[in-house]
């Protein structure tokens, strides 16, 4: 007896498939959905646009969310969302933003994302391939204090690179004030948005949620501008690997800690014990005690002696002749502006201080990797 085949799924298209299409991308599919990998210049010239000028990213397919609180005071959304992160959202200012993670009961990452506070209600980013998980997690634990609301209808682009701001102020002049993580709503190319001064390049820019009926056309003005190009998925990963930015599913997951990812900057001292509104999250005992004691493991940048880059899933050693592996790579690629290959990965926290020295297995070879500090090239946010 033979079995039918497996049902196919049609990839899902964000609003801007189109213009990919006529813009000459090459398409592959990306988290349920057809996403453009790279146009016609290709990944290296569009990673050193976006460090250069100003890149254009489509990024539709990540899920956007709001809490209204029932009672419509943002602060009780604030308070509640503090069920599921370990970061003050309480404290978090009108027209802010800030990053987070979800954490499940070992502590481990659910994901990560922004949440953005605005007049009536709190915006939430998360990543395209855990939007169903989130929503679910958000629906079970949030549902008697807000209404979730899953924002269907509106496309995300992100527009990063030194000559972004430029580029906005001249179709949006207020944005020009706008500071690292603030959010605010423009008036850009006659559309209602939503933007942050935020993104995962490391470069100073904005992420733009915008209706999806008009995501064609901001796309189109914003590319009327000689700075501005269309930059693919994969030029992505590679400016977002210099700039020490985690990927979910790669080096953050449910089985990771937020401490032994490196994220103790984002949990804030009011939530750690001894704060006002220390713990009450998920795996609060864990990742508390990690805060104070260190975690057994830690991620790391590390950076290839030779020119040959170390990959995802490629085992480390202590030393060129071990036997057992002491760590694993969990993002590598070759970074243009770092002019050398870059990579991340986790390692004893013992073996976790710059410069020590480990051994990466590349088809049973044994290449020297030196532990680096992040990110690999300067973040360029405007703080001030």
């Amino acid at each position: 007896m033979t079995h039918p085949a497996p049902a196919t799924f049609a990839l899902k298209h964000t609003p801007l498939h189109a213009l990919h299409l006529e813009m000459g991308a090459r398409m592959a599919p990306f988290a349920g959905y057809d996403m453009p990998i790279q146009y016609v210049p290709g990944v290296l010239k569009e990673h050193l646009h976006t460090r250069a000028a100003a890149g254009l990213f489509d990024v539709s397919h990540m899920g956007q969310i709001a809490l209204r609180p029932r009672s419509g005071r943002v602060a009780d959304a604030a308070q509640a969302l503090e069920r599921l992160v370990p970061v003050d959202v309480m404290g978090l200012a009108p027209a802010r933003q800030r990053y987070a993670v979800f954490t499940n009961g070992n502590g481990g990452i659910i994901d990560d994302l922004m949440i953005g506070q605005c007049e009536d209600r709190l915006a939430l980013i998360v990543n395209a391939g855990r939007k169903d998980v989130d929503e679910r997690h958000l629906r079970d634990a949030l549902s008697d204090i807000c209404a979730i609301d899953v924002l269907e209808d509106r496309a995300l682009l992100a527009l990063q690179g030194p000559a972004a701001p430029a580029v906005l102020a001249r179709l949006a002049p207020s944005s020009a004030s706008m500071r690292f993580m603030d959010i605010r709503t423009l008036s850009i190319a006659g559309a209602s948005c939503l933007v942050s001064r935020s993104g995962y390049t490391g470069e100073d820019g904005f992420e733009i949620s915008v209706p999806a009926r008009d995501a064609e056309k901001l796309a189109r003005t914003l590319l009327q501008d000689a700075a501005v190009a269309l930059i693919g998925l994969g030029a992505r990963d590679s400016l977002r690997t210099e700039a020490g930015l985690c990927l979910y599913g790669s080096d953050i997951d449910e089985r990771t800690t937020p401490v032994e990812a490196a994220l103790e900057w984002a949990m804030q001292k009011v939530r750690r014990r001894g704060g006002a509104r220390a713990g009450n999250f998920p795996g609060a005992d864990v990742v508390l005690e990690q805060l104070e004691r260190g975690a057994l493991r830690r991620r790391v940048g590390l950076k290839p002696r030779e020119r040959t880059p170390v990959r995802a899933g490629v085992l480390l050693y202590a030393d060129a002749s071990a036997s057992q592996p002491v760590g694993t790579v969990t993002s590598g690629t070759f970074g243009p502006s770092a002019a050398g290959p870059v990579a991340m990965g986790y390692v004893p926290t013992a073996l976790s201080a710059p410069n020590t020295l480990l051994f990466a297995d590349v088809r049973g070879n044994r290449l020297p990797v030196e532990v680096k500090e992040l990110p690999f090239v300067p973040h360029r946010y405007k703080r001030t």
